[in-house]
């Protein structure tokens, strides 16, 4: 698969069979209308933004979103069978990928609290395991995930910082790399993320993407 890092958590995934996966669009410049299916992991503007996900949909997307977000779905024109709303600690397959969800929240913030029901997804793509965090602190429910590419956000005030992303990938240990998201945008910058690397030296394979 070929992952890019967009701005914040806005993820873009091709697969090896021609699939295209976005996670959180946000900030888009192109208006391609080419994808396949979207996941959505939370309601803040970055991570749901309508105005970015009509620069990725067509007929025939289908997206995934937490509880709160079906009205607005349906506002940016998806069909109620092109919607899959989803919880926390489910298991689901959809549009022809099998995923996850565990919670995404805070855990000494008042920004993500658990009781909302946001999520992160660990998604099977290519034979990998995709471990896609969004906006959560350590939990203890992160610390039980298992995969190959991990994606975890560095920028600290609304999520973890670098160094507590350390800490959650050093426990992790994903098979193949981590790539450091949610820095750059809104707060955090690229030193965030040269410094996630370098604190998984020798450890973990980081791939900075942005």
């Amino acid at each position: 698969m070929n992952i890019e890092l967009i701005a914040q958590n806005a993820i873009k995934i091709n697969t090896e069979n021609g699939r295209v996966i976005y996670i959180d669009p946000f900030k888009l410049e192109e208006t391609l209308n080419d994808a396949d299916l979207i996941f959505i992991t939370h309601a803040h503007y970055d991570h749901f933004s309508p105005e970015d996900i009509l620069k990725i949909k067509n007929e025939n997307t289908k997206i995934v979103i937490t509880k709160d977000l079906f009205e607005k779905a349906i506002k940016c024109g998806f069909k109620e069978n092109n919607i899959l709303i989803v919880l926390p600690n489910n298991e689901y397959n959809f549009a022809g990928f099998v995923f996850k969800t565990i919670p995404a929240y805070n855990t000494n913030k008042e920004f993500h609290k658990r009781e909302y029901d946001w999520v992160s997804y660990i998604v099977e793509i290519d034979n990998d395991i995709v471990y896609v965090a969004g906006d959560t602190d350590i939990t203890d429910e992160a610390f039980n995930v298992k995969c190959d590419i991990a994606l975890v956000p560095v920028g600290g005030t609304y999520t973890m910082t670098a160094e507590e992303a350390a800490k959650l990938i050093g426990q992790i240990q994903p098979r193949k790399f981590a790539i450091p998201t949610h820095y750059q945008t809104v707060v955090g910058s690229v030193e965030d993320a040269k410094k996630f690397k370098k604190l998984l030296e020798g450890k973990i394979e980081v791939n900075i993407l942005m």
